[in-house]
């Protein structure tokens, strides 16, 4: 899978450009703030309908533009392309377009479009909140459990329904008991789906992270968000009162995490951000080679500022995971030097030049 057209127009700074990237190895290189990132930004949107850069999506529209757009036509890898469009105005309307068609959500986009993100604040993944972990998490399962999503939706419905009430004390018992019960089997369902990803991730995330550093002791675990030793229903039973004193219900999936431990510590506080970096990077290309196992199509990888916090025997180790992976992915860089001799020659590599919101192409692939 990999994208042989983009097309980008109004997106921040950068000038209306259309790339012909290579399906392999593509390196953005220029300097600060003169739009590297903006181009990931805008692939990003391609696949997600969302920014990794801001929350609000206004920013992204070009100053004095009214419309931001996304164009890309994507090999899927077994013969078939599939055109992928994205389109947000001013006033919060959002377009998007599969093959012609308009989609009905954002999941279209993601399942036909796998991106990873590996940027500078790929480090909040070991540091940040549970929820960051979640997401994480979560995009691993979709893309290889093709039931987690009908499950996970049923499950948002029943949380609603239970919140709602914890609020308002506004069902009656039996309808609280129904939603209880969809609630807990909706959870059981999604915990076996993360429980089986997990199991399958960890010896593919150990093997990666042992080709890029040596880490004796550090662990992954799971955490379901409850009692493991106790059903969902006996924990939510027994916490109700002060789950209507605080207003929501505290225990299952939505308060699952993943845990990565050093020895008896939160990894985060006893890894430098190198350190931290090289743990990030393993588990999301572990989860490409998952997404590669399920789907027979890789997933494109984004990596913002590839040689940061990085020394060259290290950022050599993770171009070369880059590379096996067989996938395409796009770097961004200050200086090209520092990443153009780390591949393959038979390894197809574009490199684009930015400067000052303008994208020019200095290698062509097919050279």
């Amino acid at each position: 899978m990999s994208l042989i057209r983009i097309n980008l127009t109004a997106v921040r700074n950068l000038e209306p450009a259309e790339l012909t990237p290579s399906p392999r190895i593509n390196i953005l290189y220029g300097a600060n703030g003169s739009g590297k990132t903006s181009v990931l930004e805008g692939i990003h949107l391609l696949g997600l309908a969302r920014s990794f850069r801001s929350a609000r999506l206004l920013p992204v529209i070009q100053y004095e533009q009214q419309v931001c757009t996304l164009f890309g036509q994507v090999n899927l890898g077994d013969g078939r392309q599939s055109n992928l469009g994205v389109s947000r105005d001013r006033q919060g309307d959002f377009q998007i377009r599969i093959d012609g068609q308009n989609a009905r959500s954002a999941a279209q986009l993601a399942e036909t479009l796998p991106l990873q993100l590996i940027n500078p604040d790929s480090f909040r993944l070991l540091e940040g909140a549970p929820k960051i972990r979640r997401q994480f998490l979560d995009w691993g399962v979709f893309h290889v459990e093709p039931r987690f999503m009908p499950a996970w939706q049923r499950l948002q419905k029943a949380l609603k329904q239970r919140n709602s009430w914890l609020r308002r004390g506004t069902l009656d018992a039996v309808s609280q008991a129904a939603w209880d019960r969809e609630l807990c089997l909706a959870s059981d369902e999604i915990d076996s789906y993360r429980r089986s990803y997990i199991q399958q991730l960890k010896p593919v995330f150990e093997r990666t992270l042992g080709e890029l550093v040596e880490l004796q002791g550090l662990t992954l675990s799971y955490y379901r968000g409850w009692d493991k030793d106790r059903p969902l229903n006996e924990v939510l039973t027994s916490s109700l009162l002060r789950d209507q004193q605080i207003g929501h219900t505290q225990s299952g999936p939505q308060r699952a995490d993943l845990r990565l431990r050093l020895g008896a510590h939160n990894a985060a506080d006893i890894l430098s951000r190198g350190q931290q970096k090289l743990v990030v990077c393993a588990l999301r290309i572990a989860q490409g080679h998952l997404v590669d196992q399920a789907k027979r199509g890789q997933c494109i990888y984004l990596v913002d500022d590839l040689p940061s916090e990085l020394d060259e025997q290290h950022r050599r180790a993770l171009c070369r995971l880059l590379e096996d992976l067989n996938c395409q992915v796009f770097i961004t860089c200050v200086d090209h030097e520092l990443l153009s001799g780390g591949w393959q020659k038979d390894t197809p590599l574009s490199m684009f030049h930015v400067e000052h919101g303008r994208i020019i192409q200095t290698h062509d692939h097919r050279e």
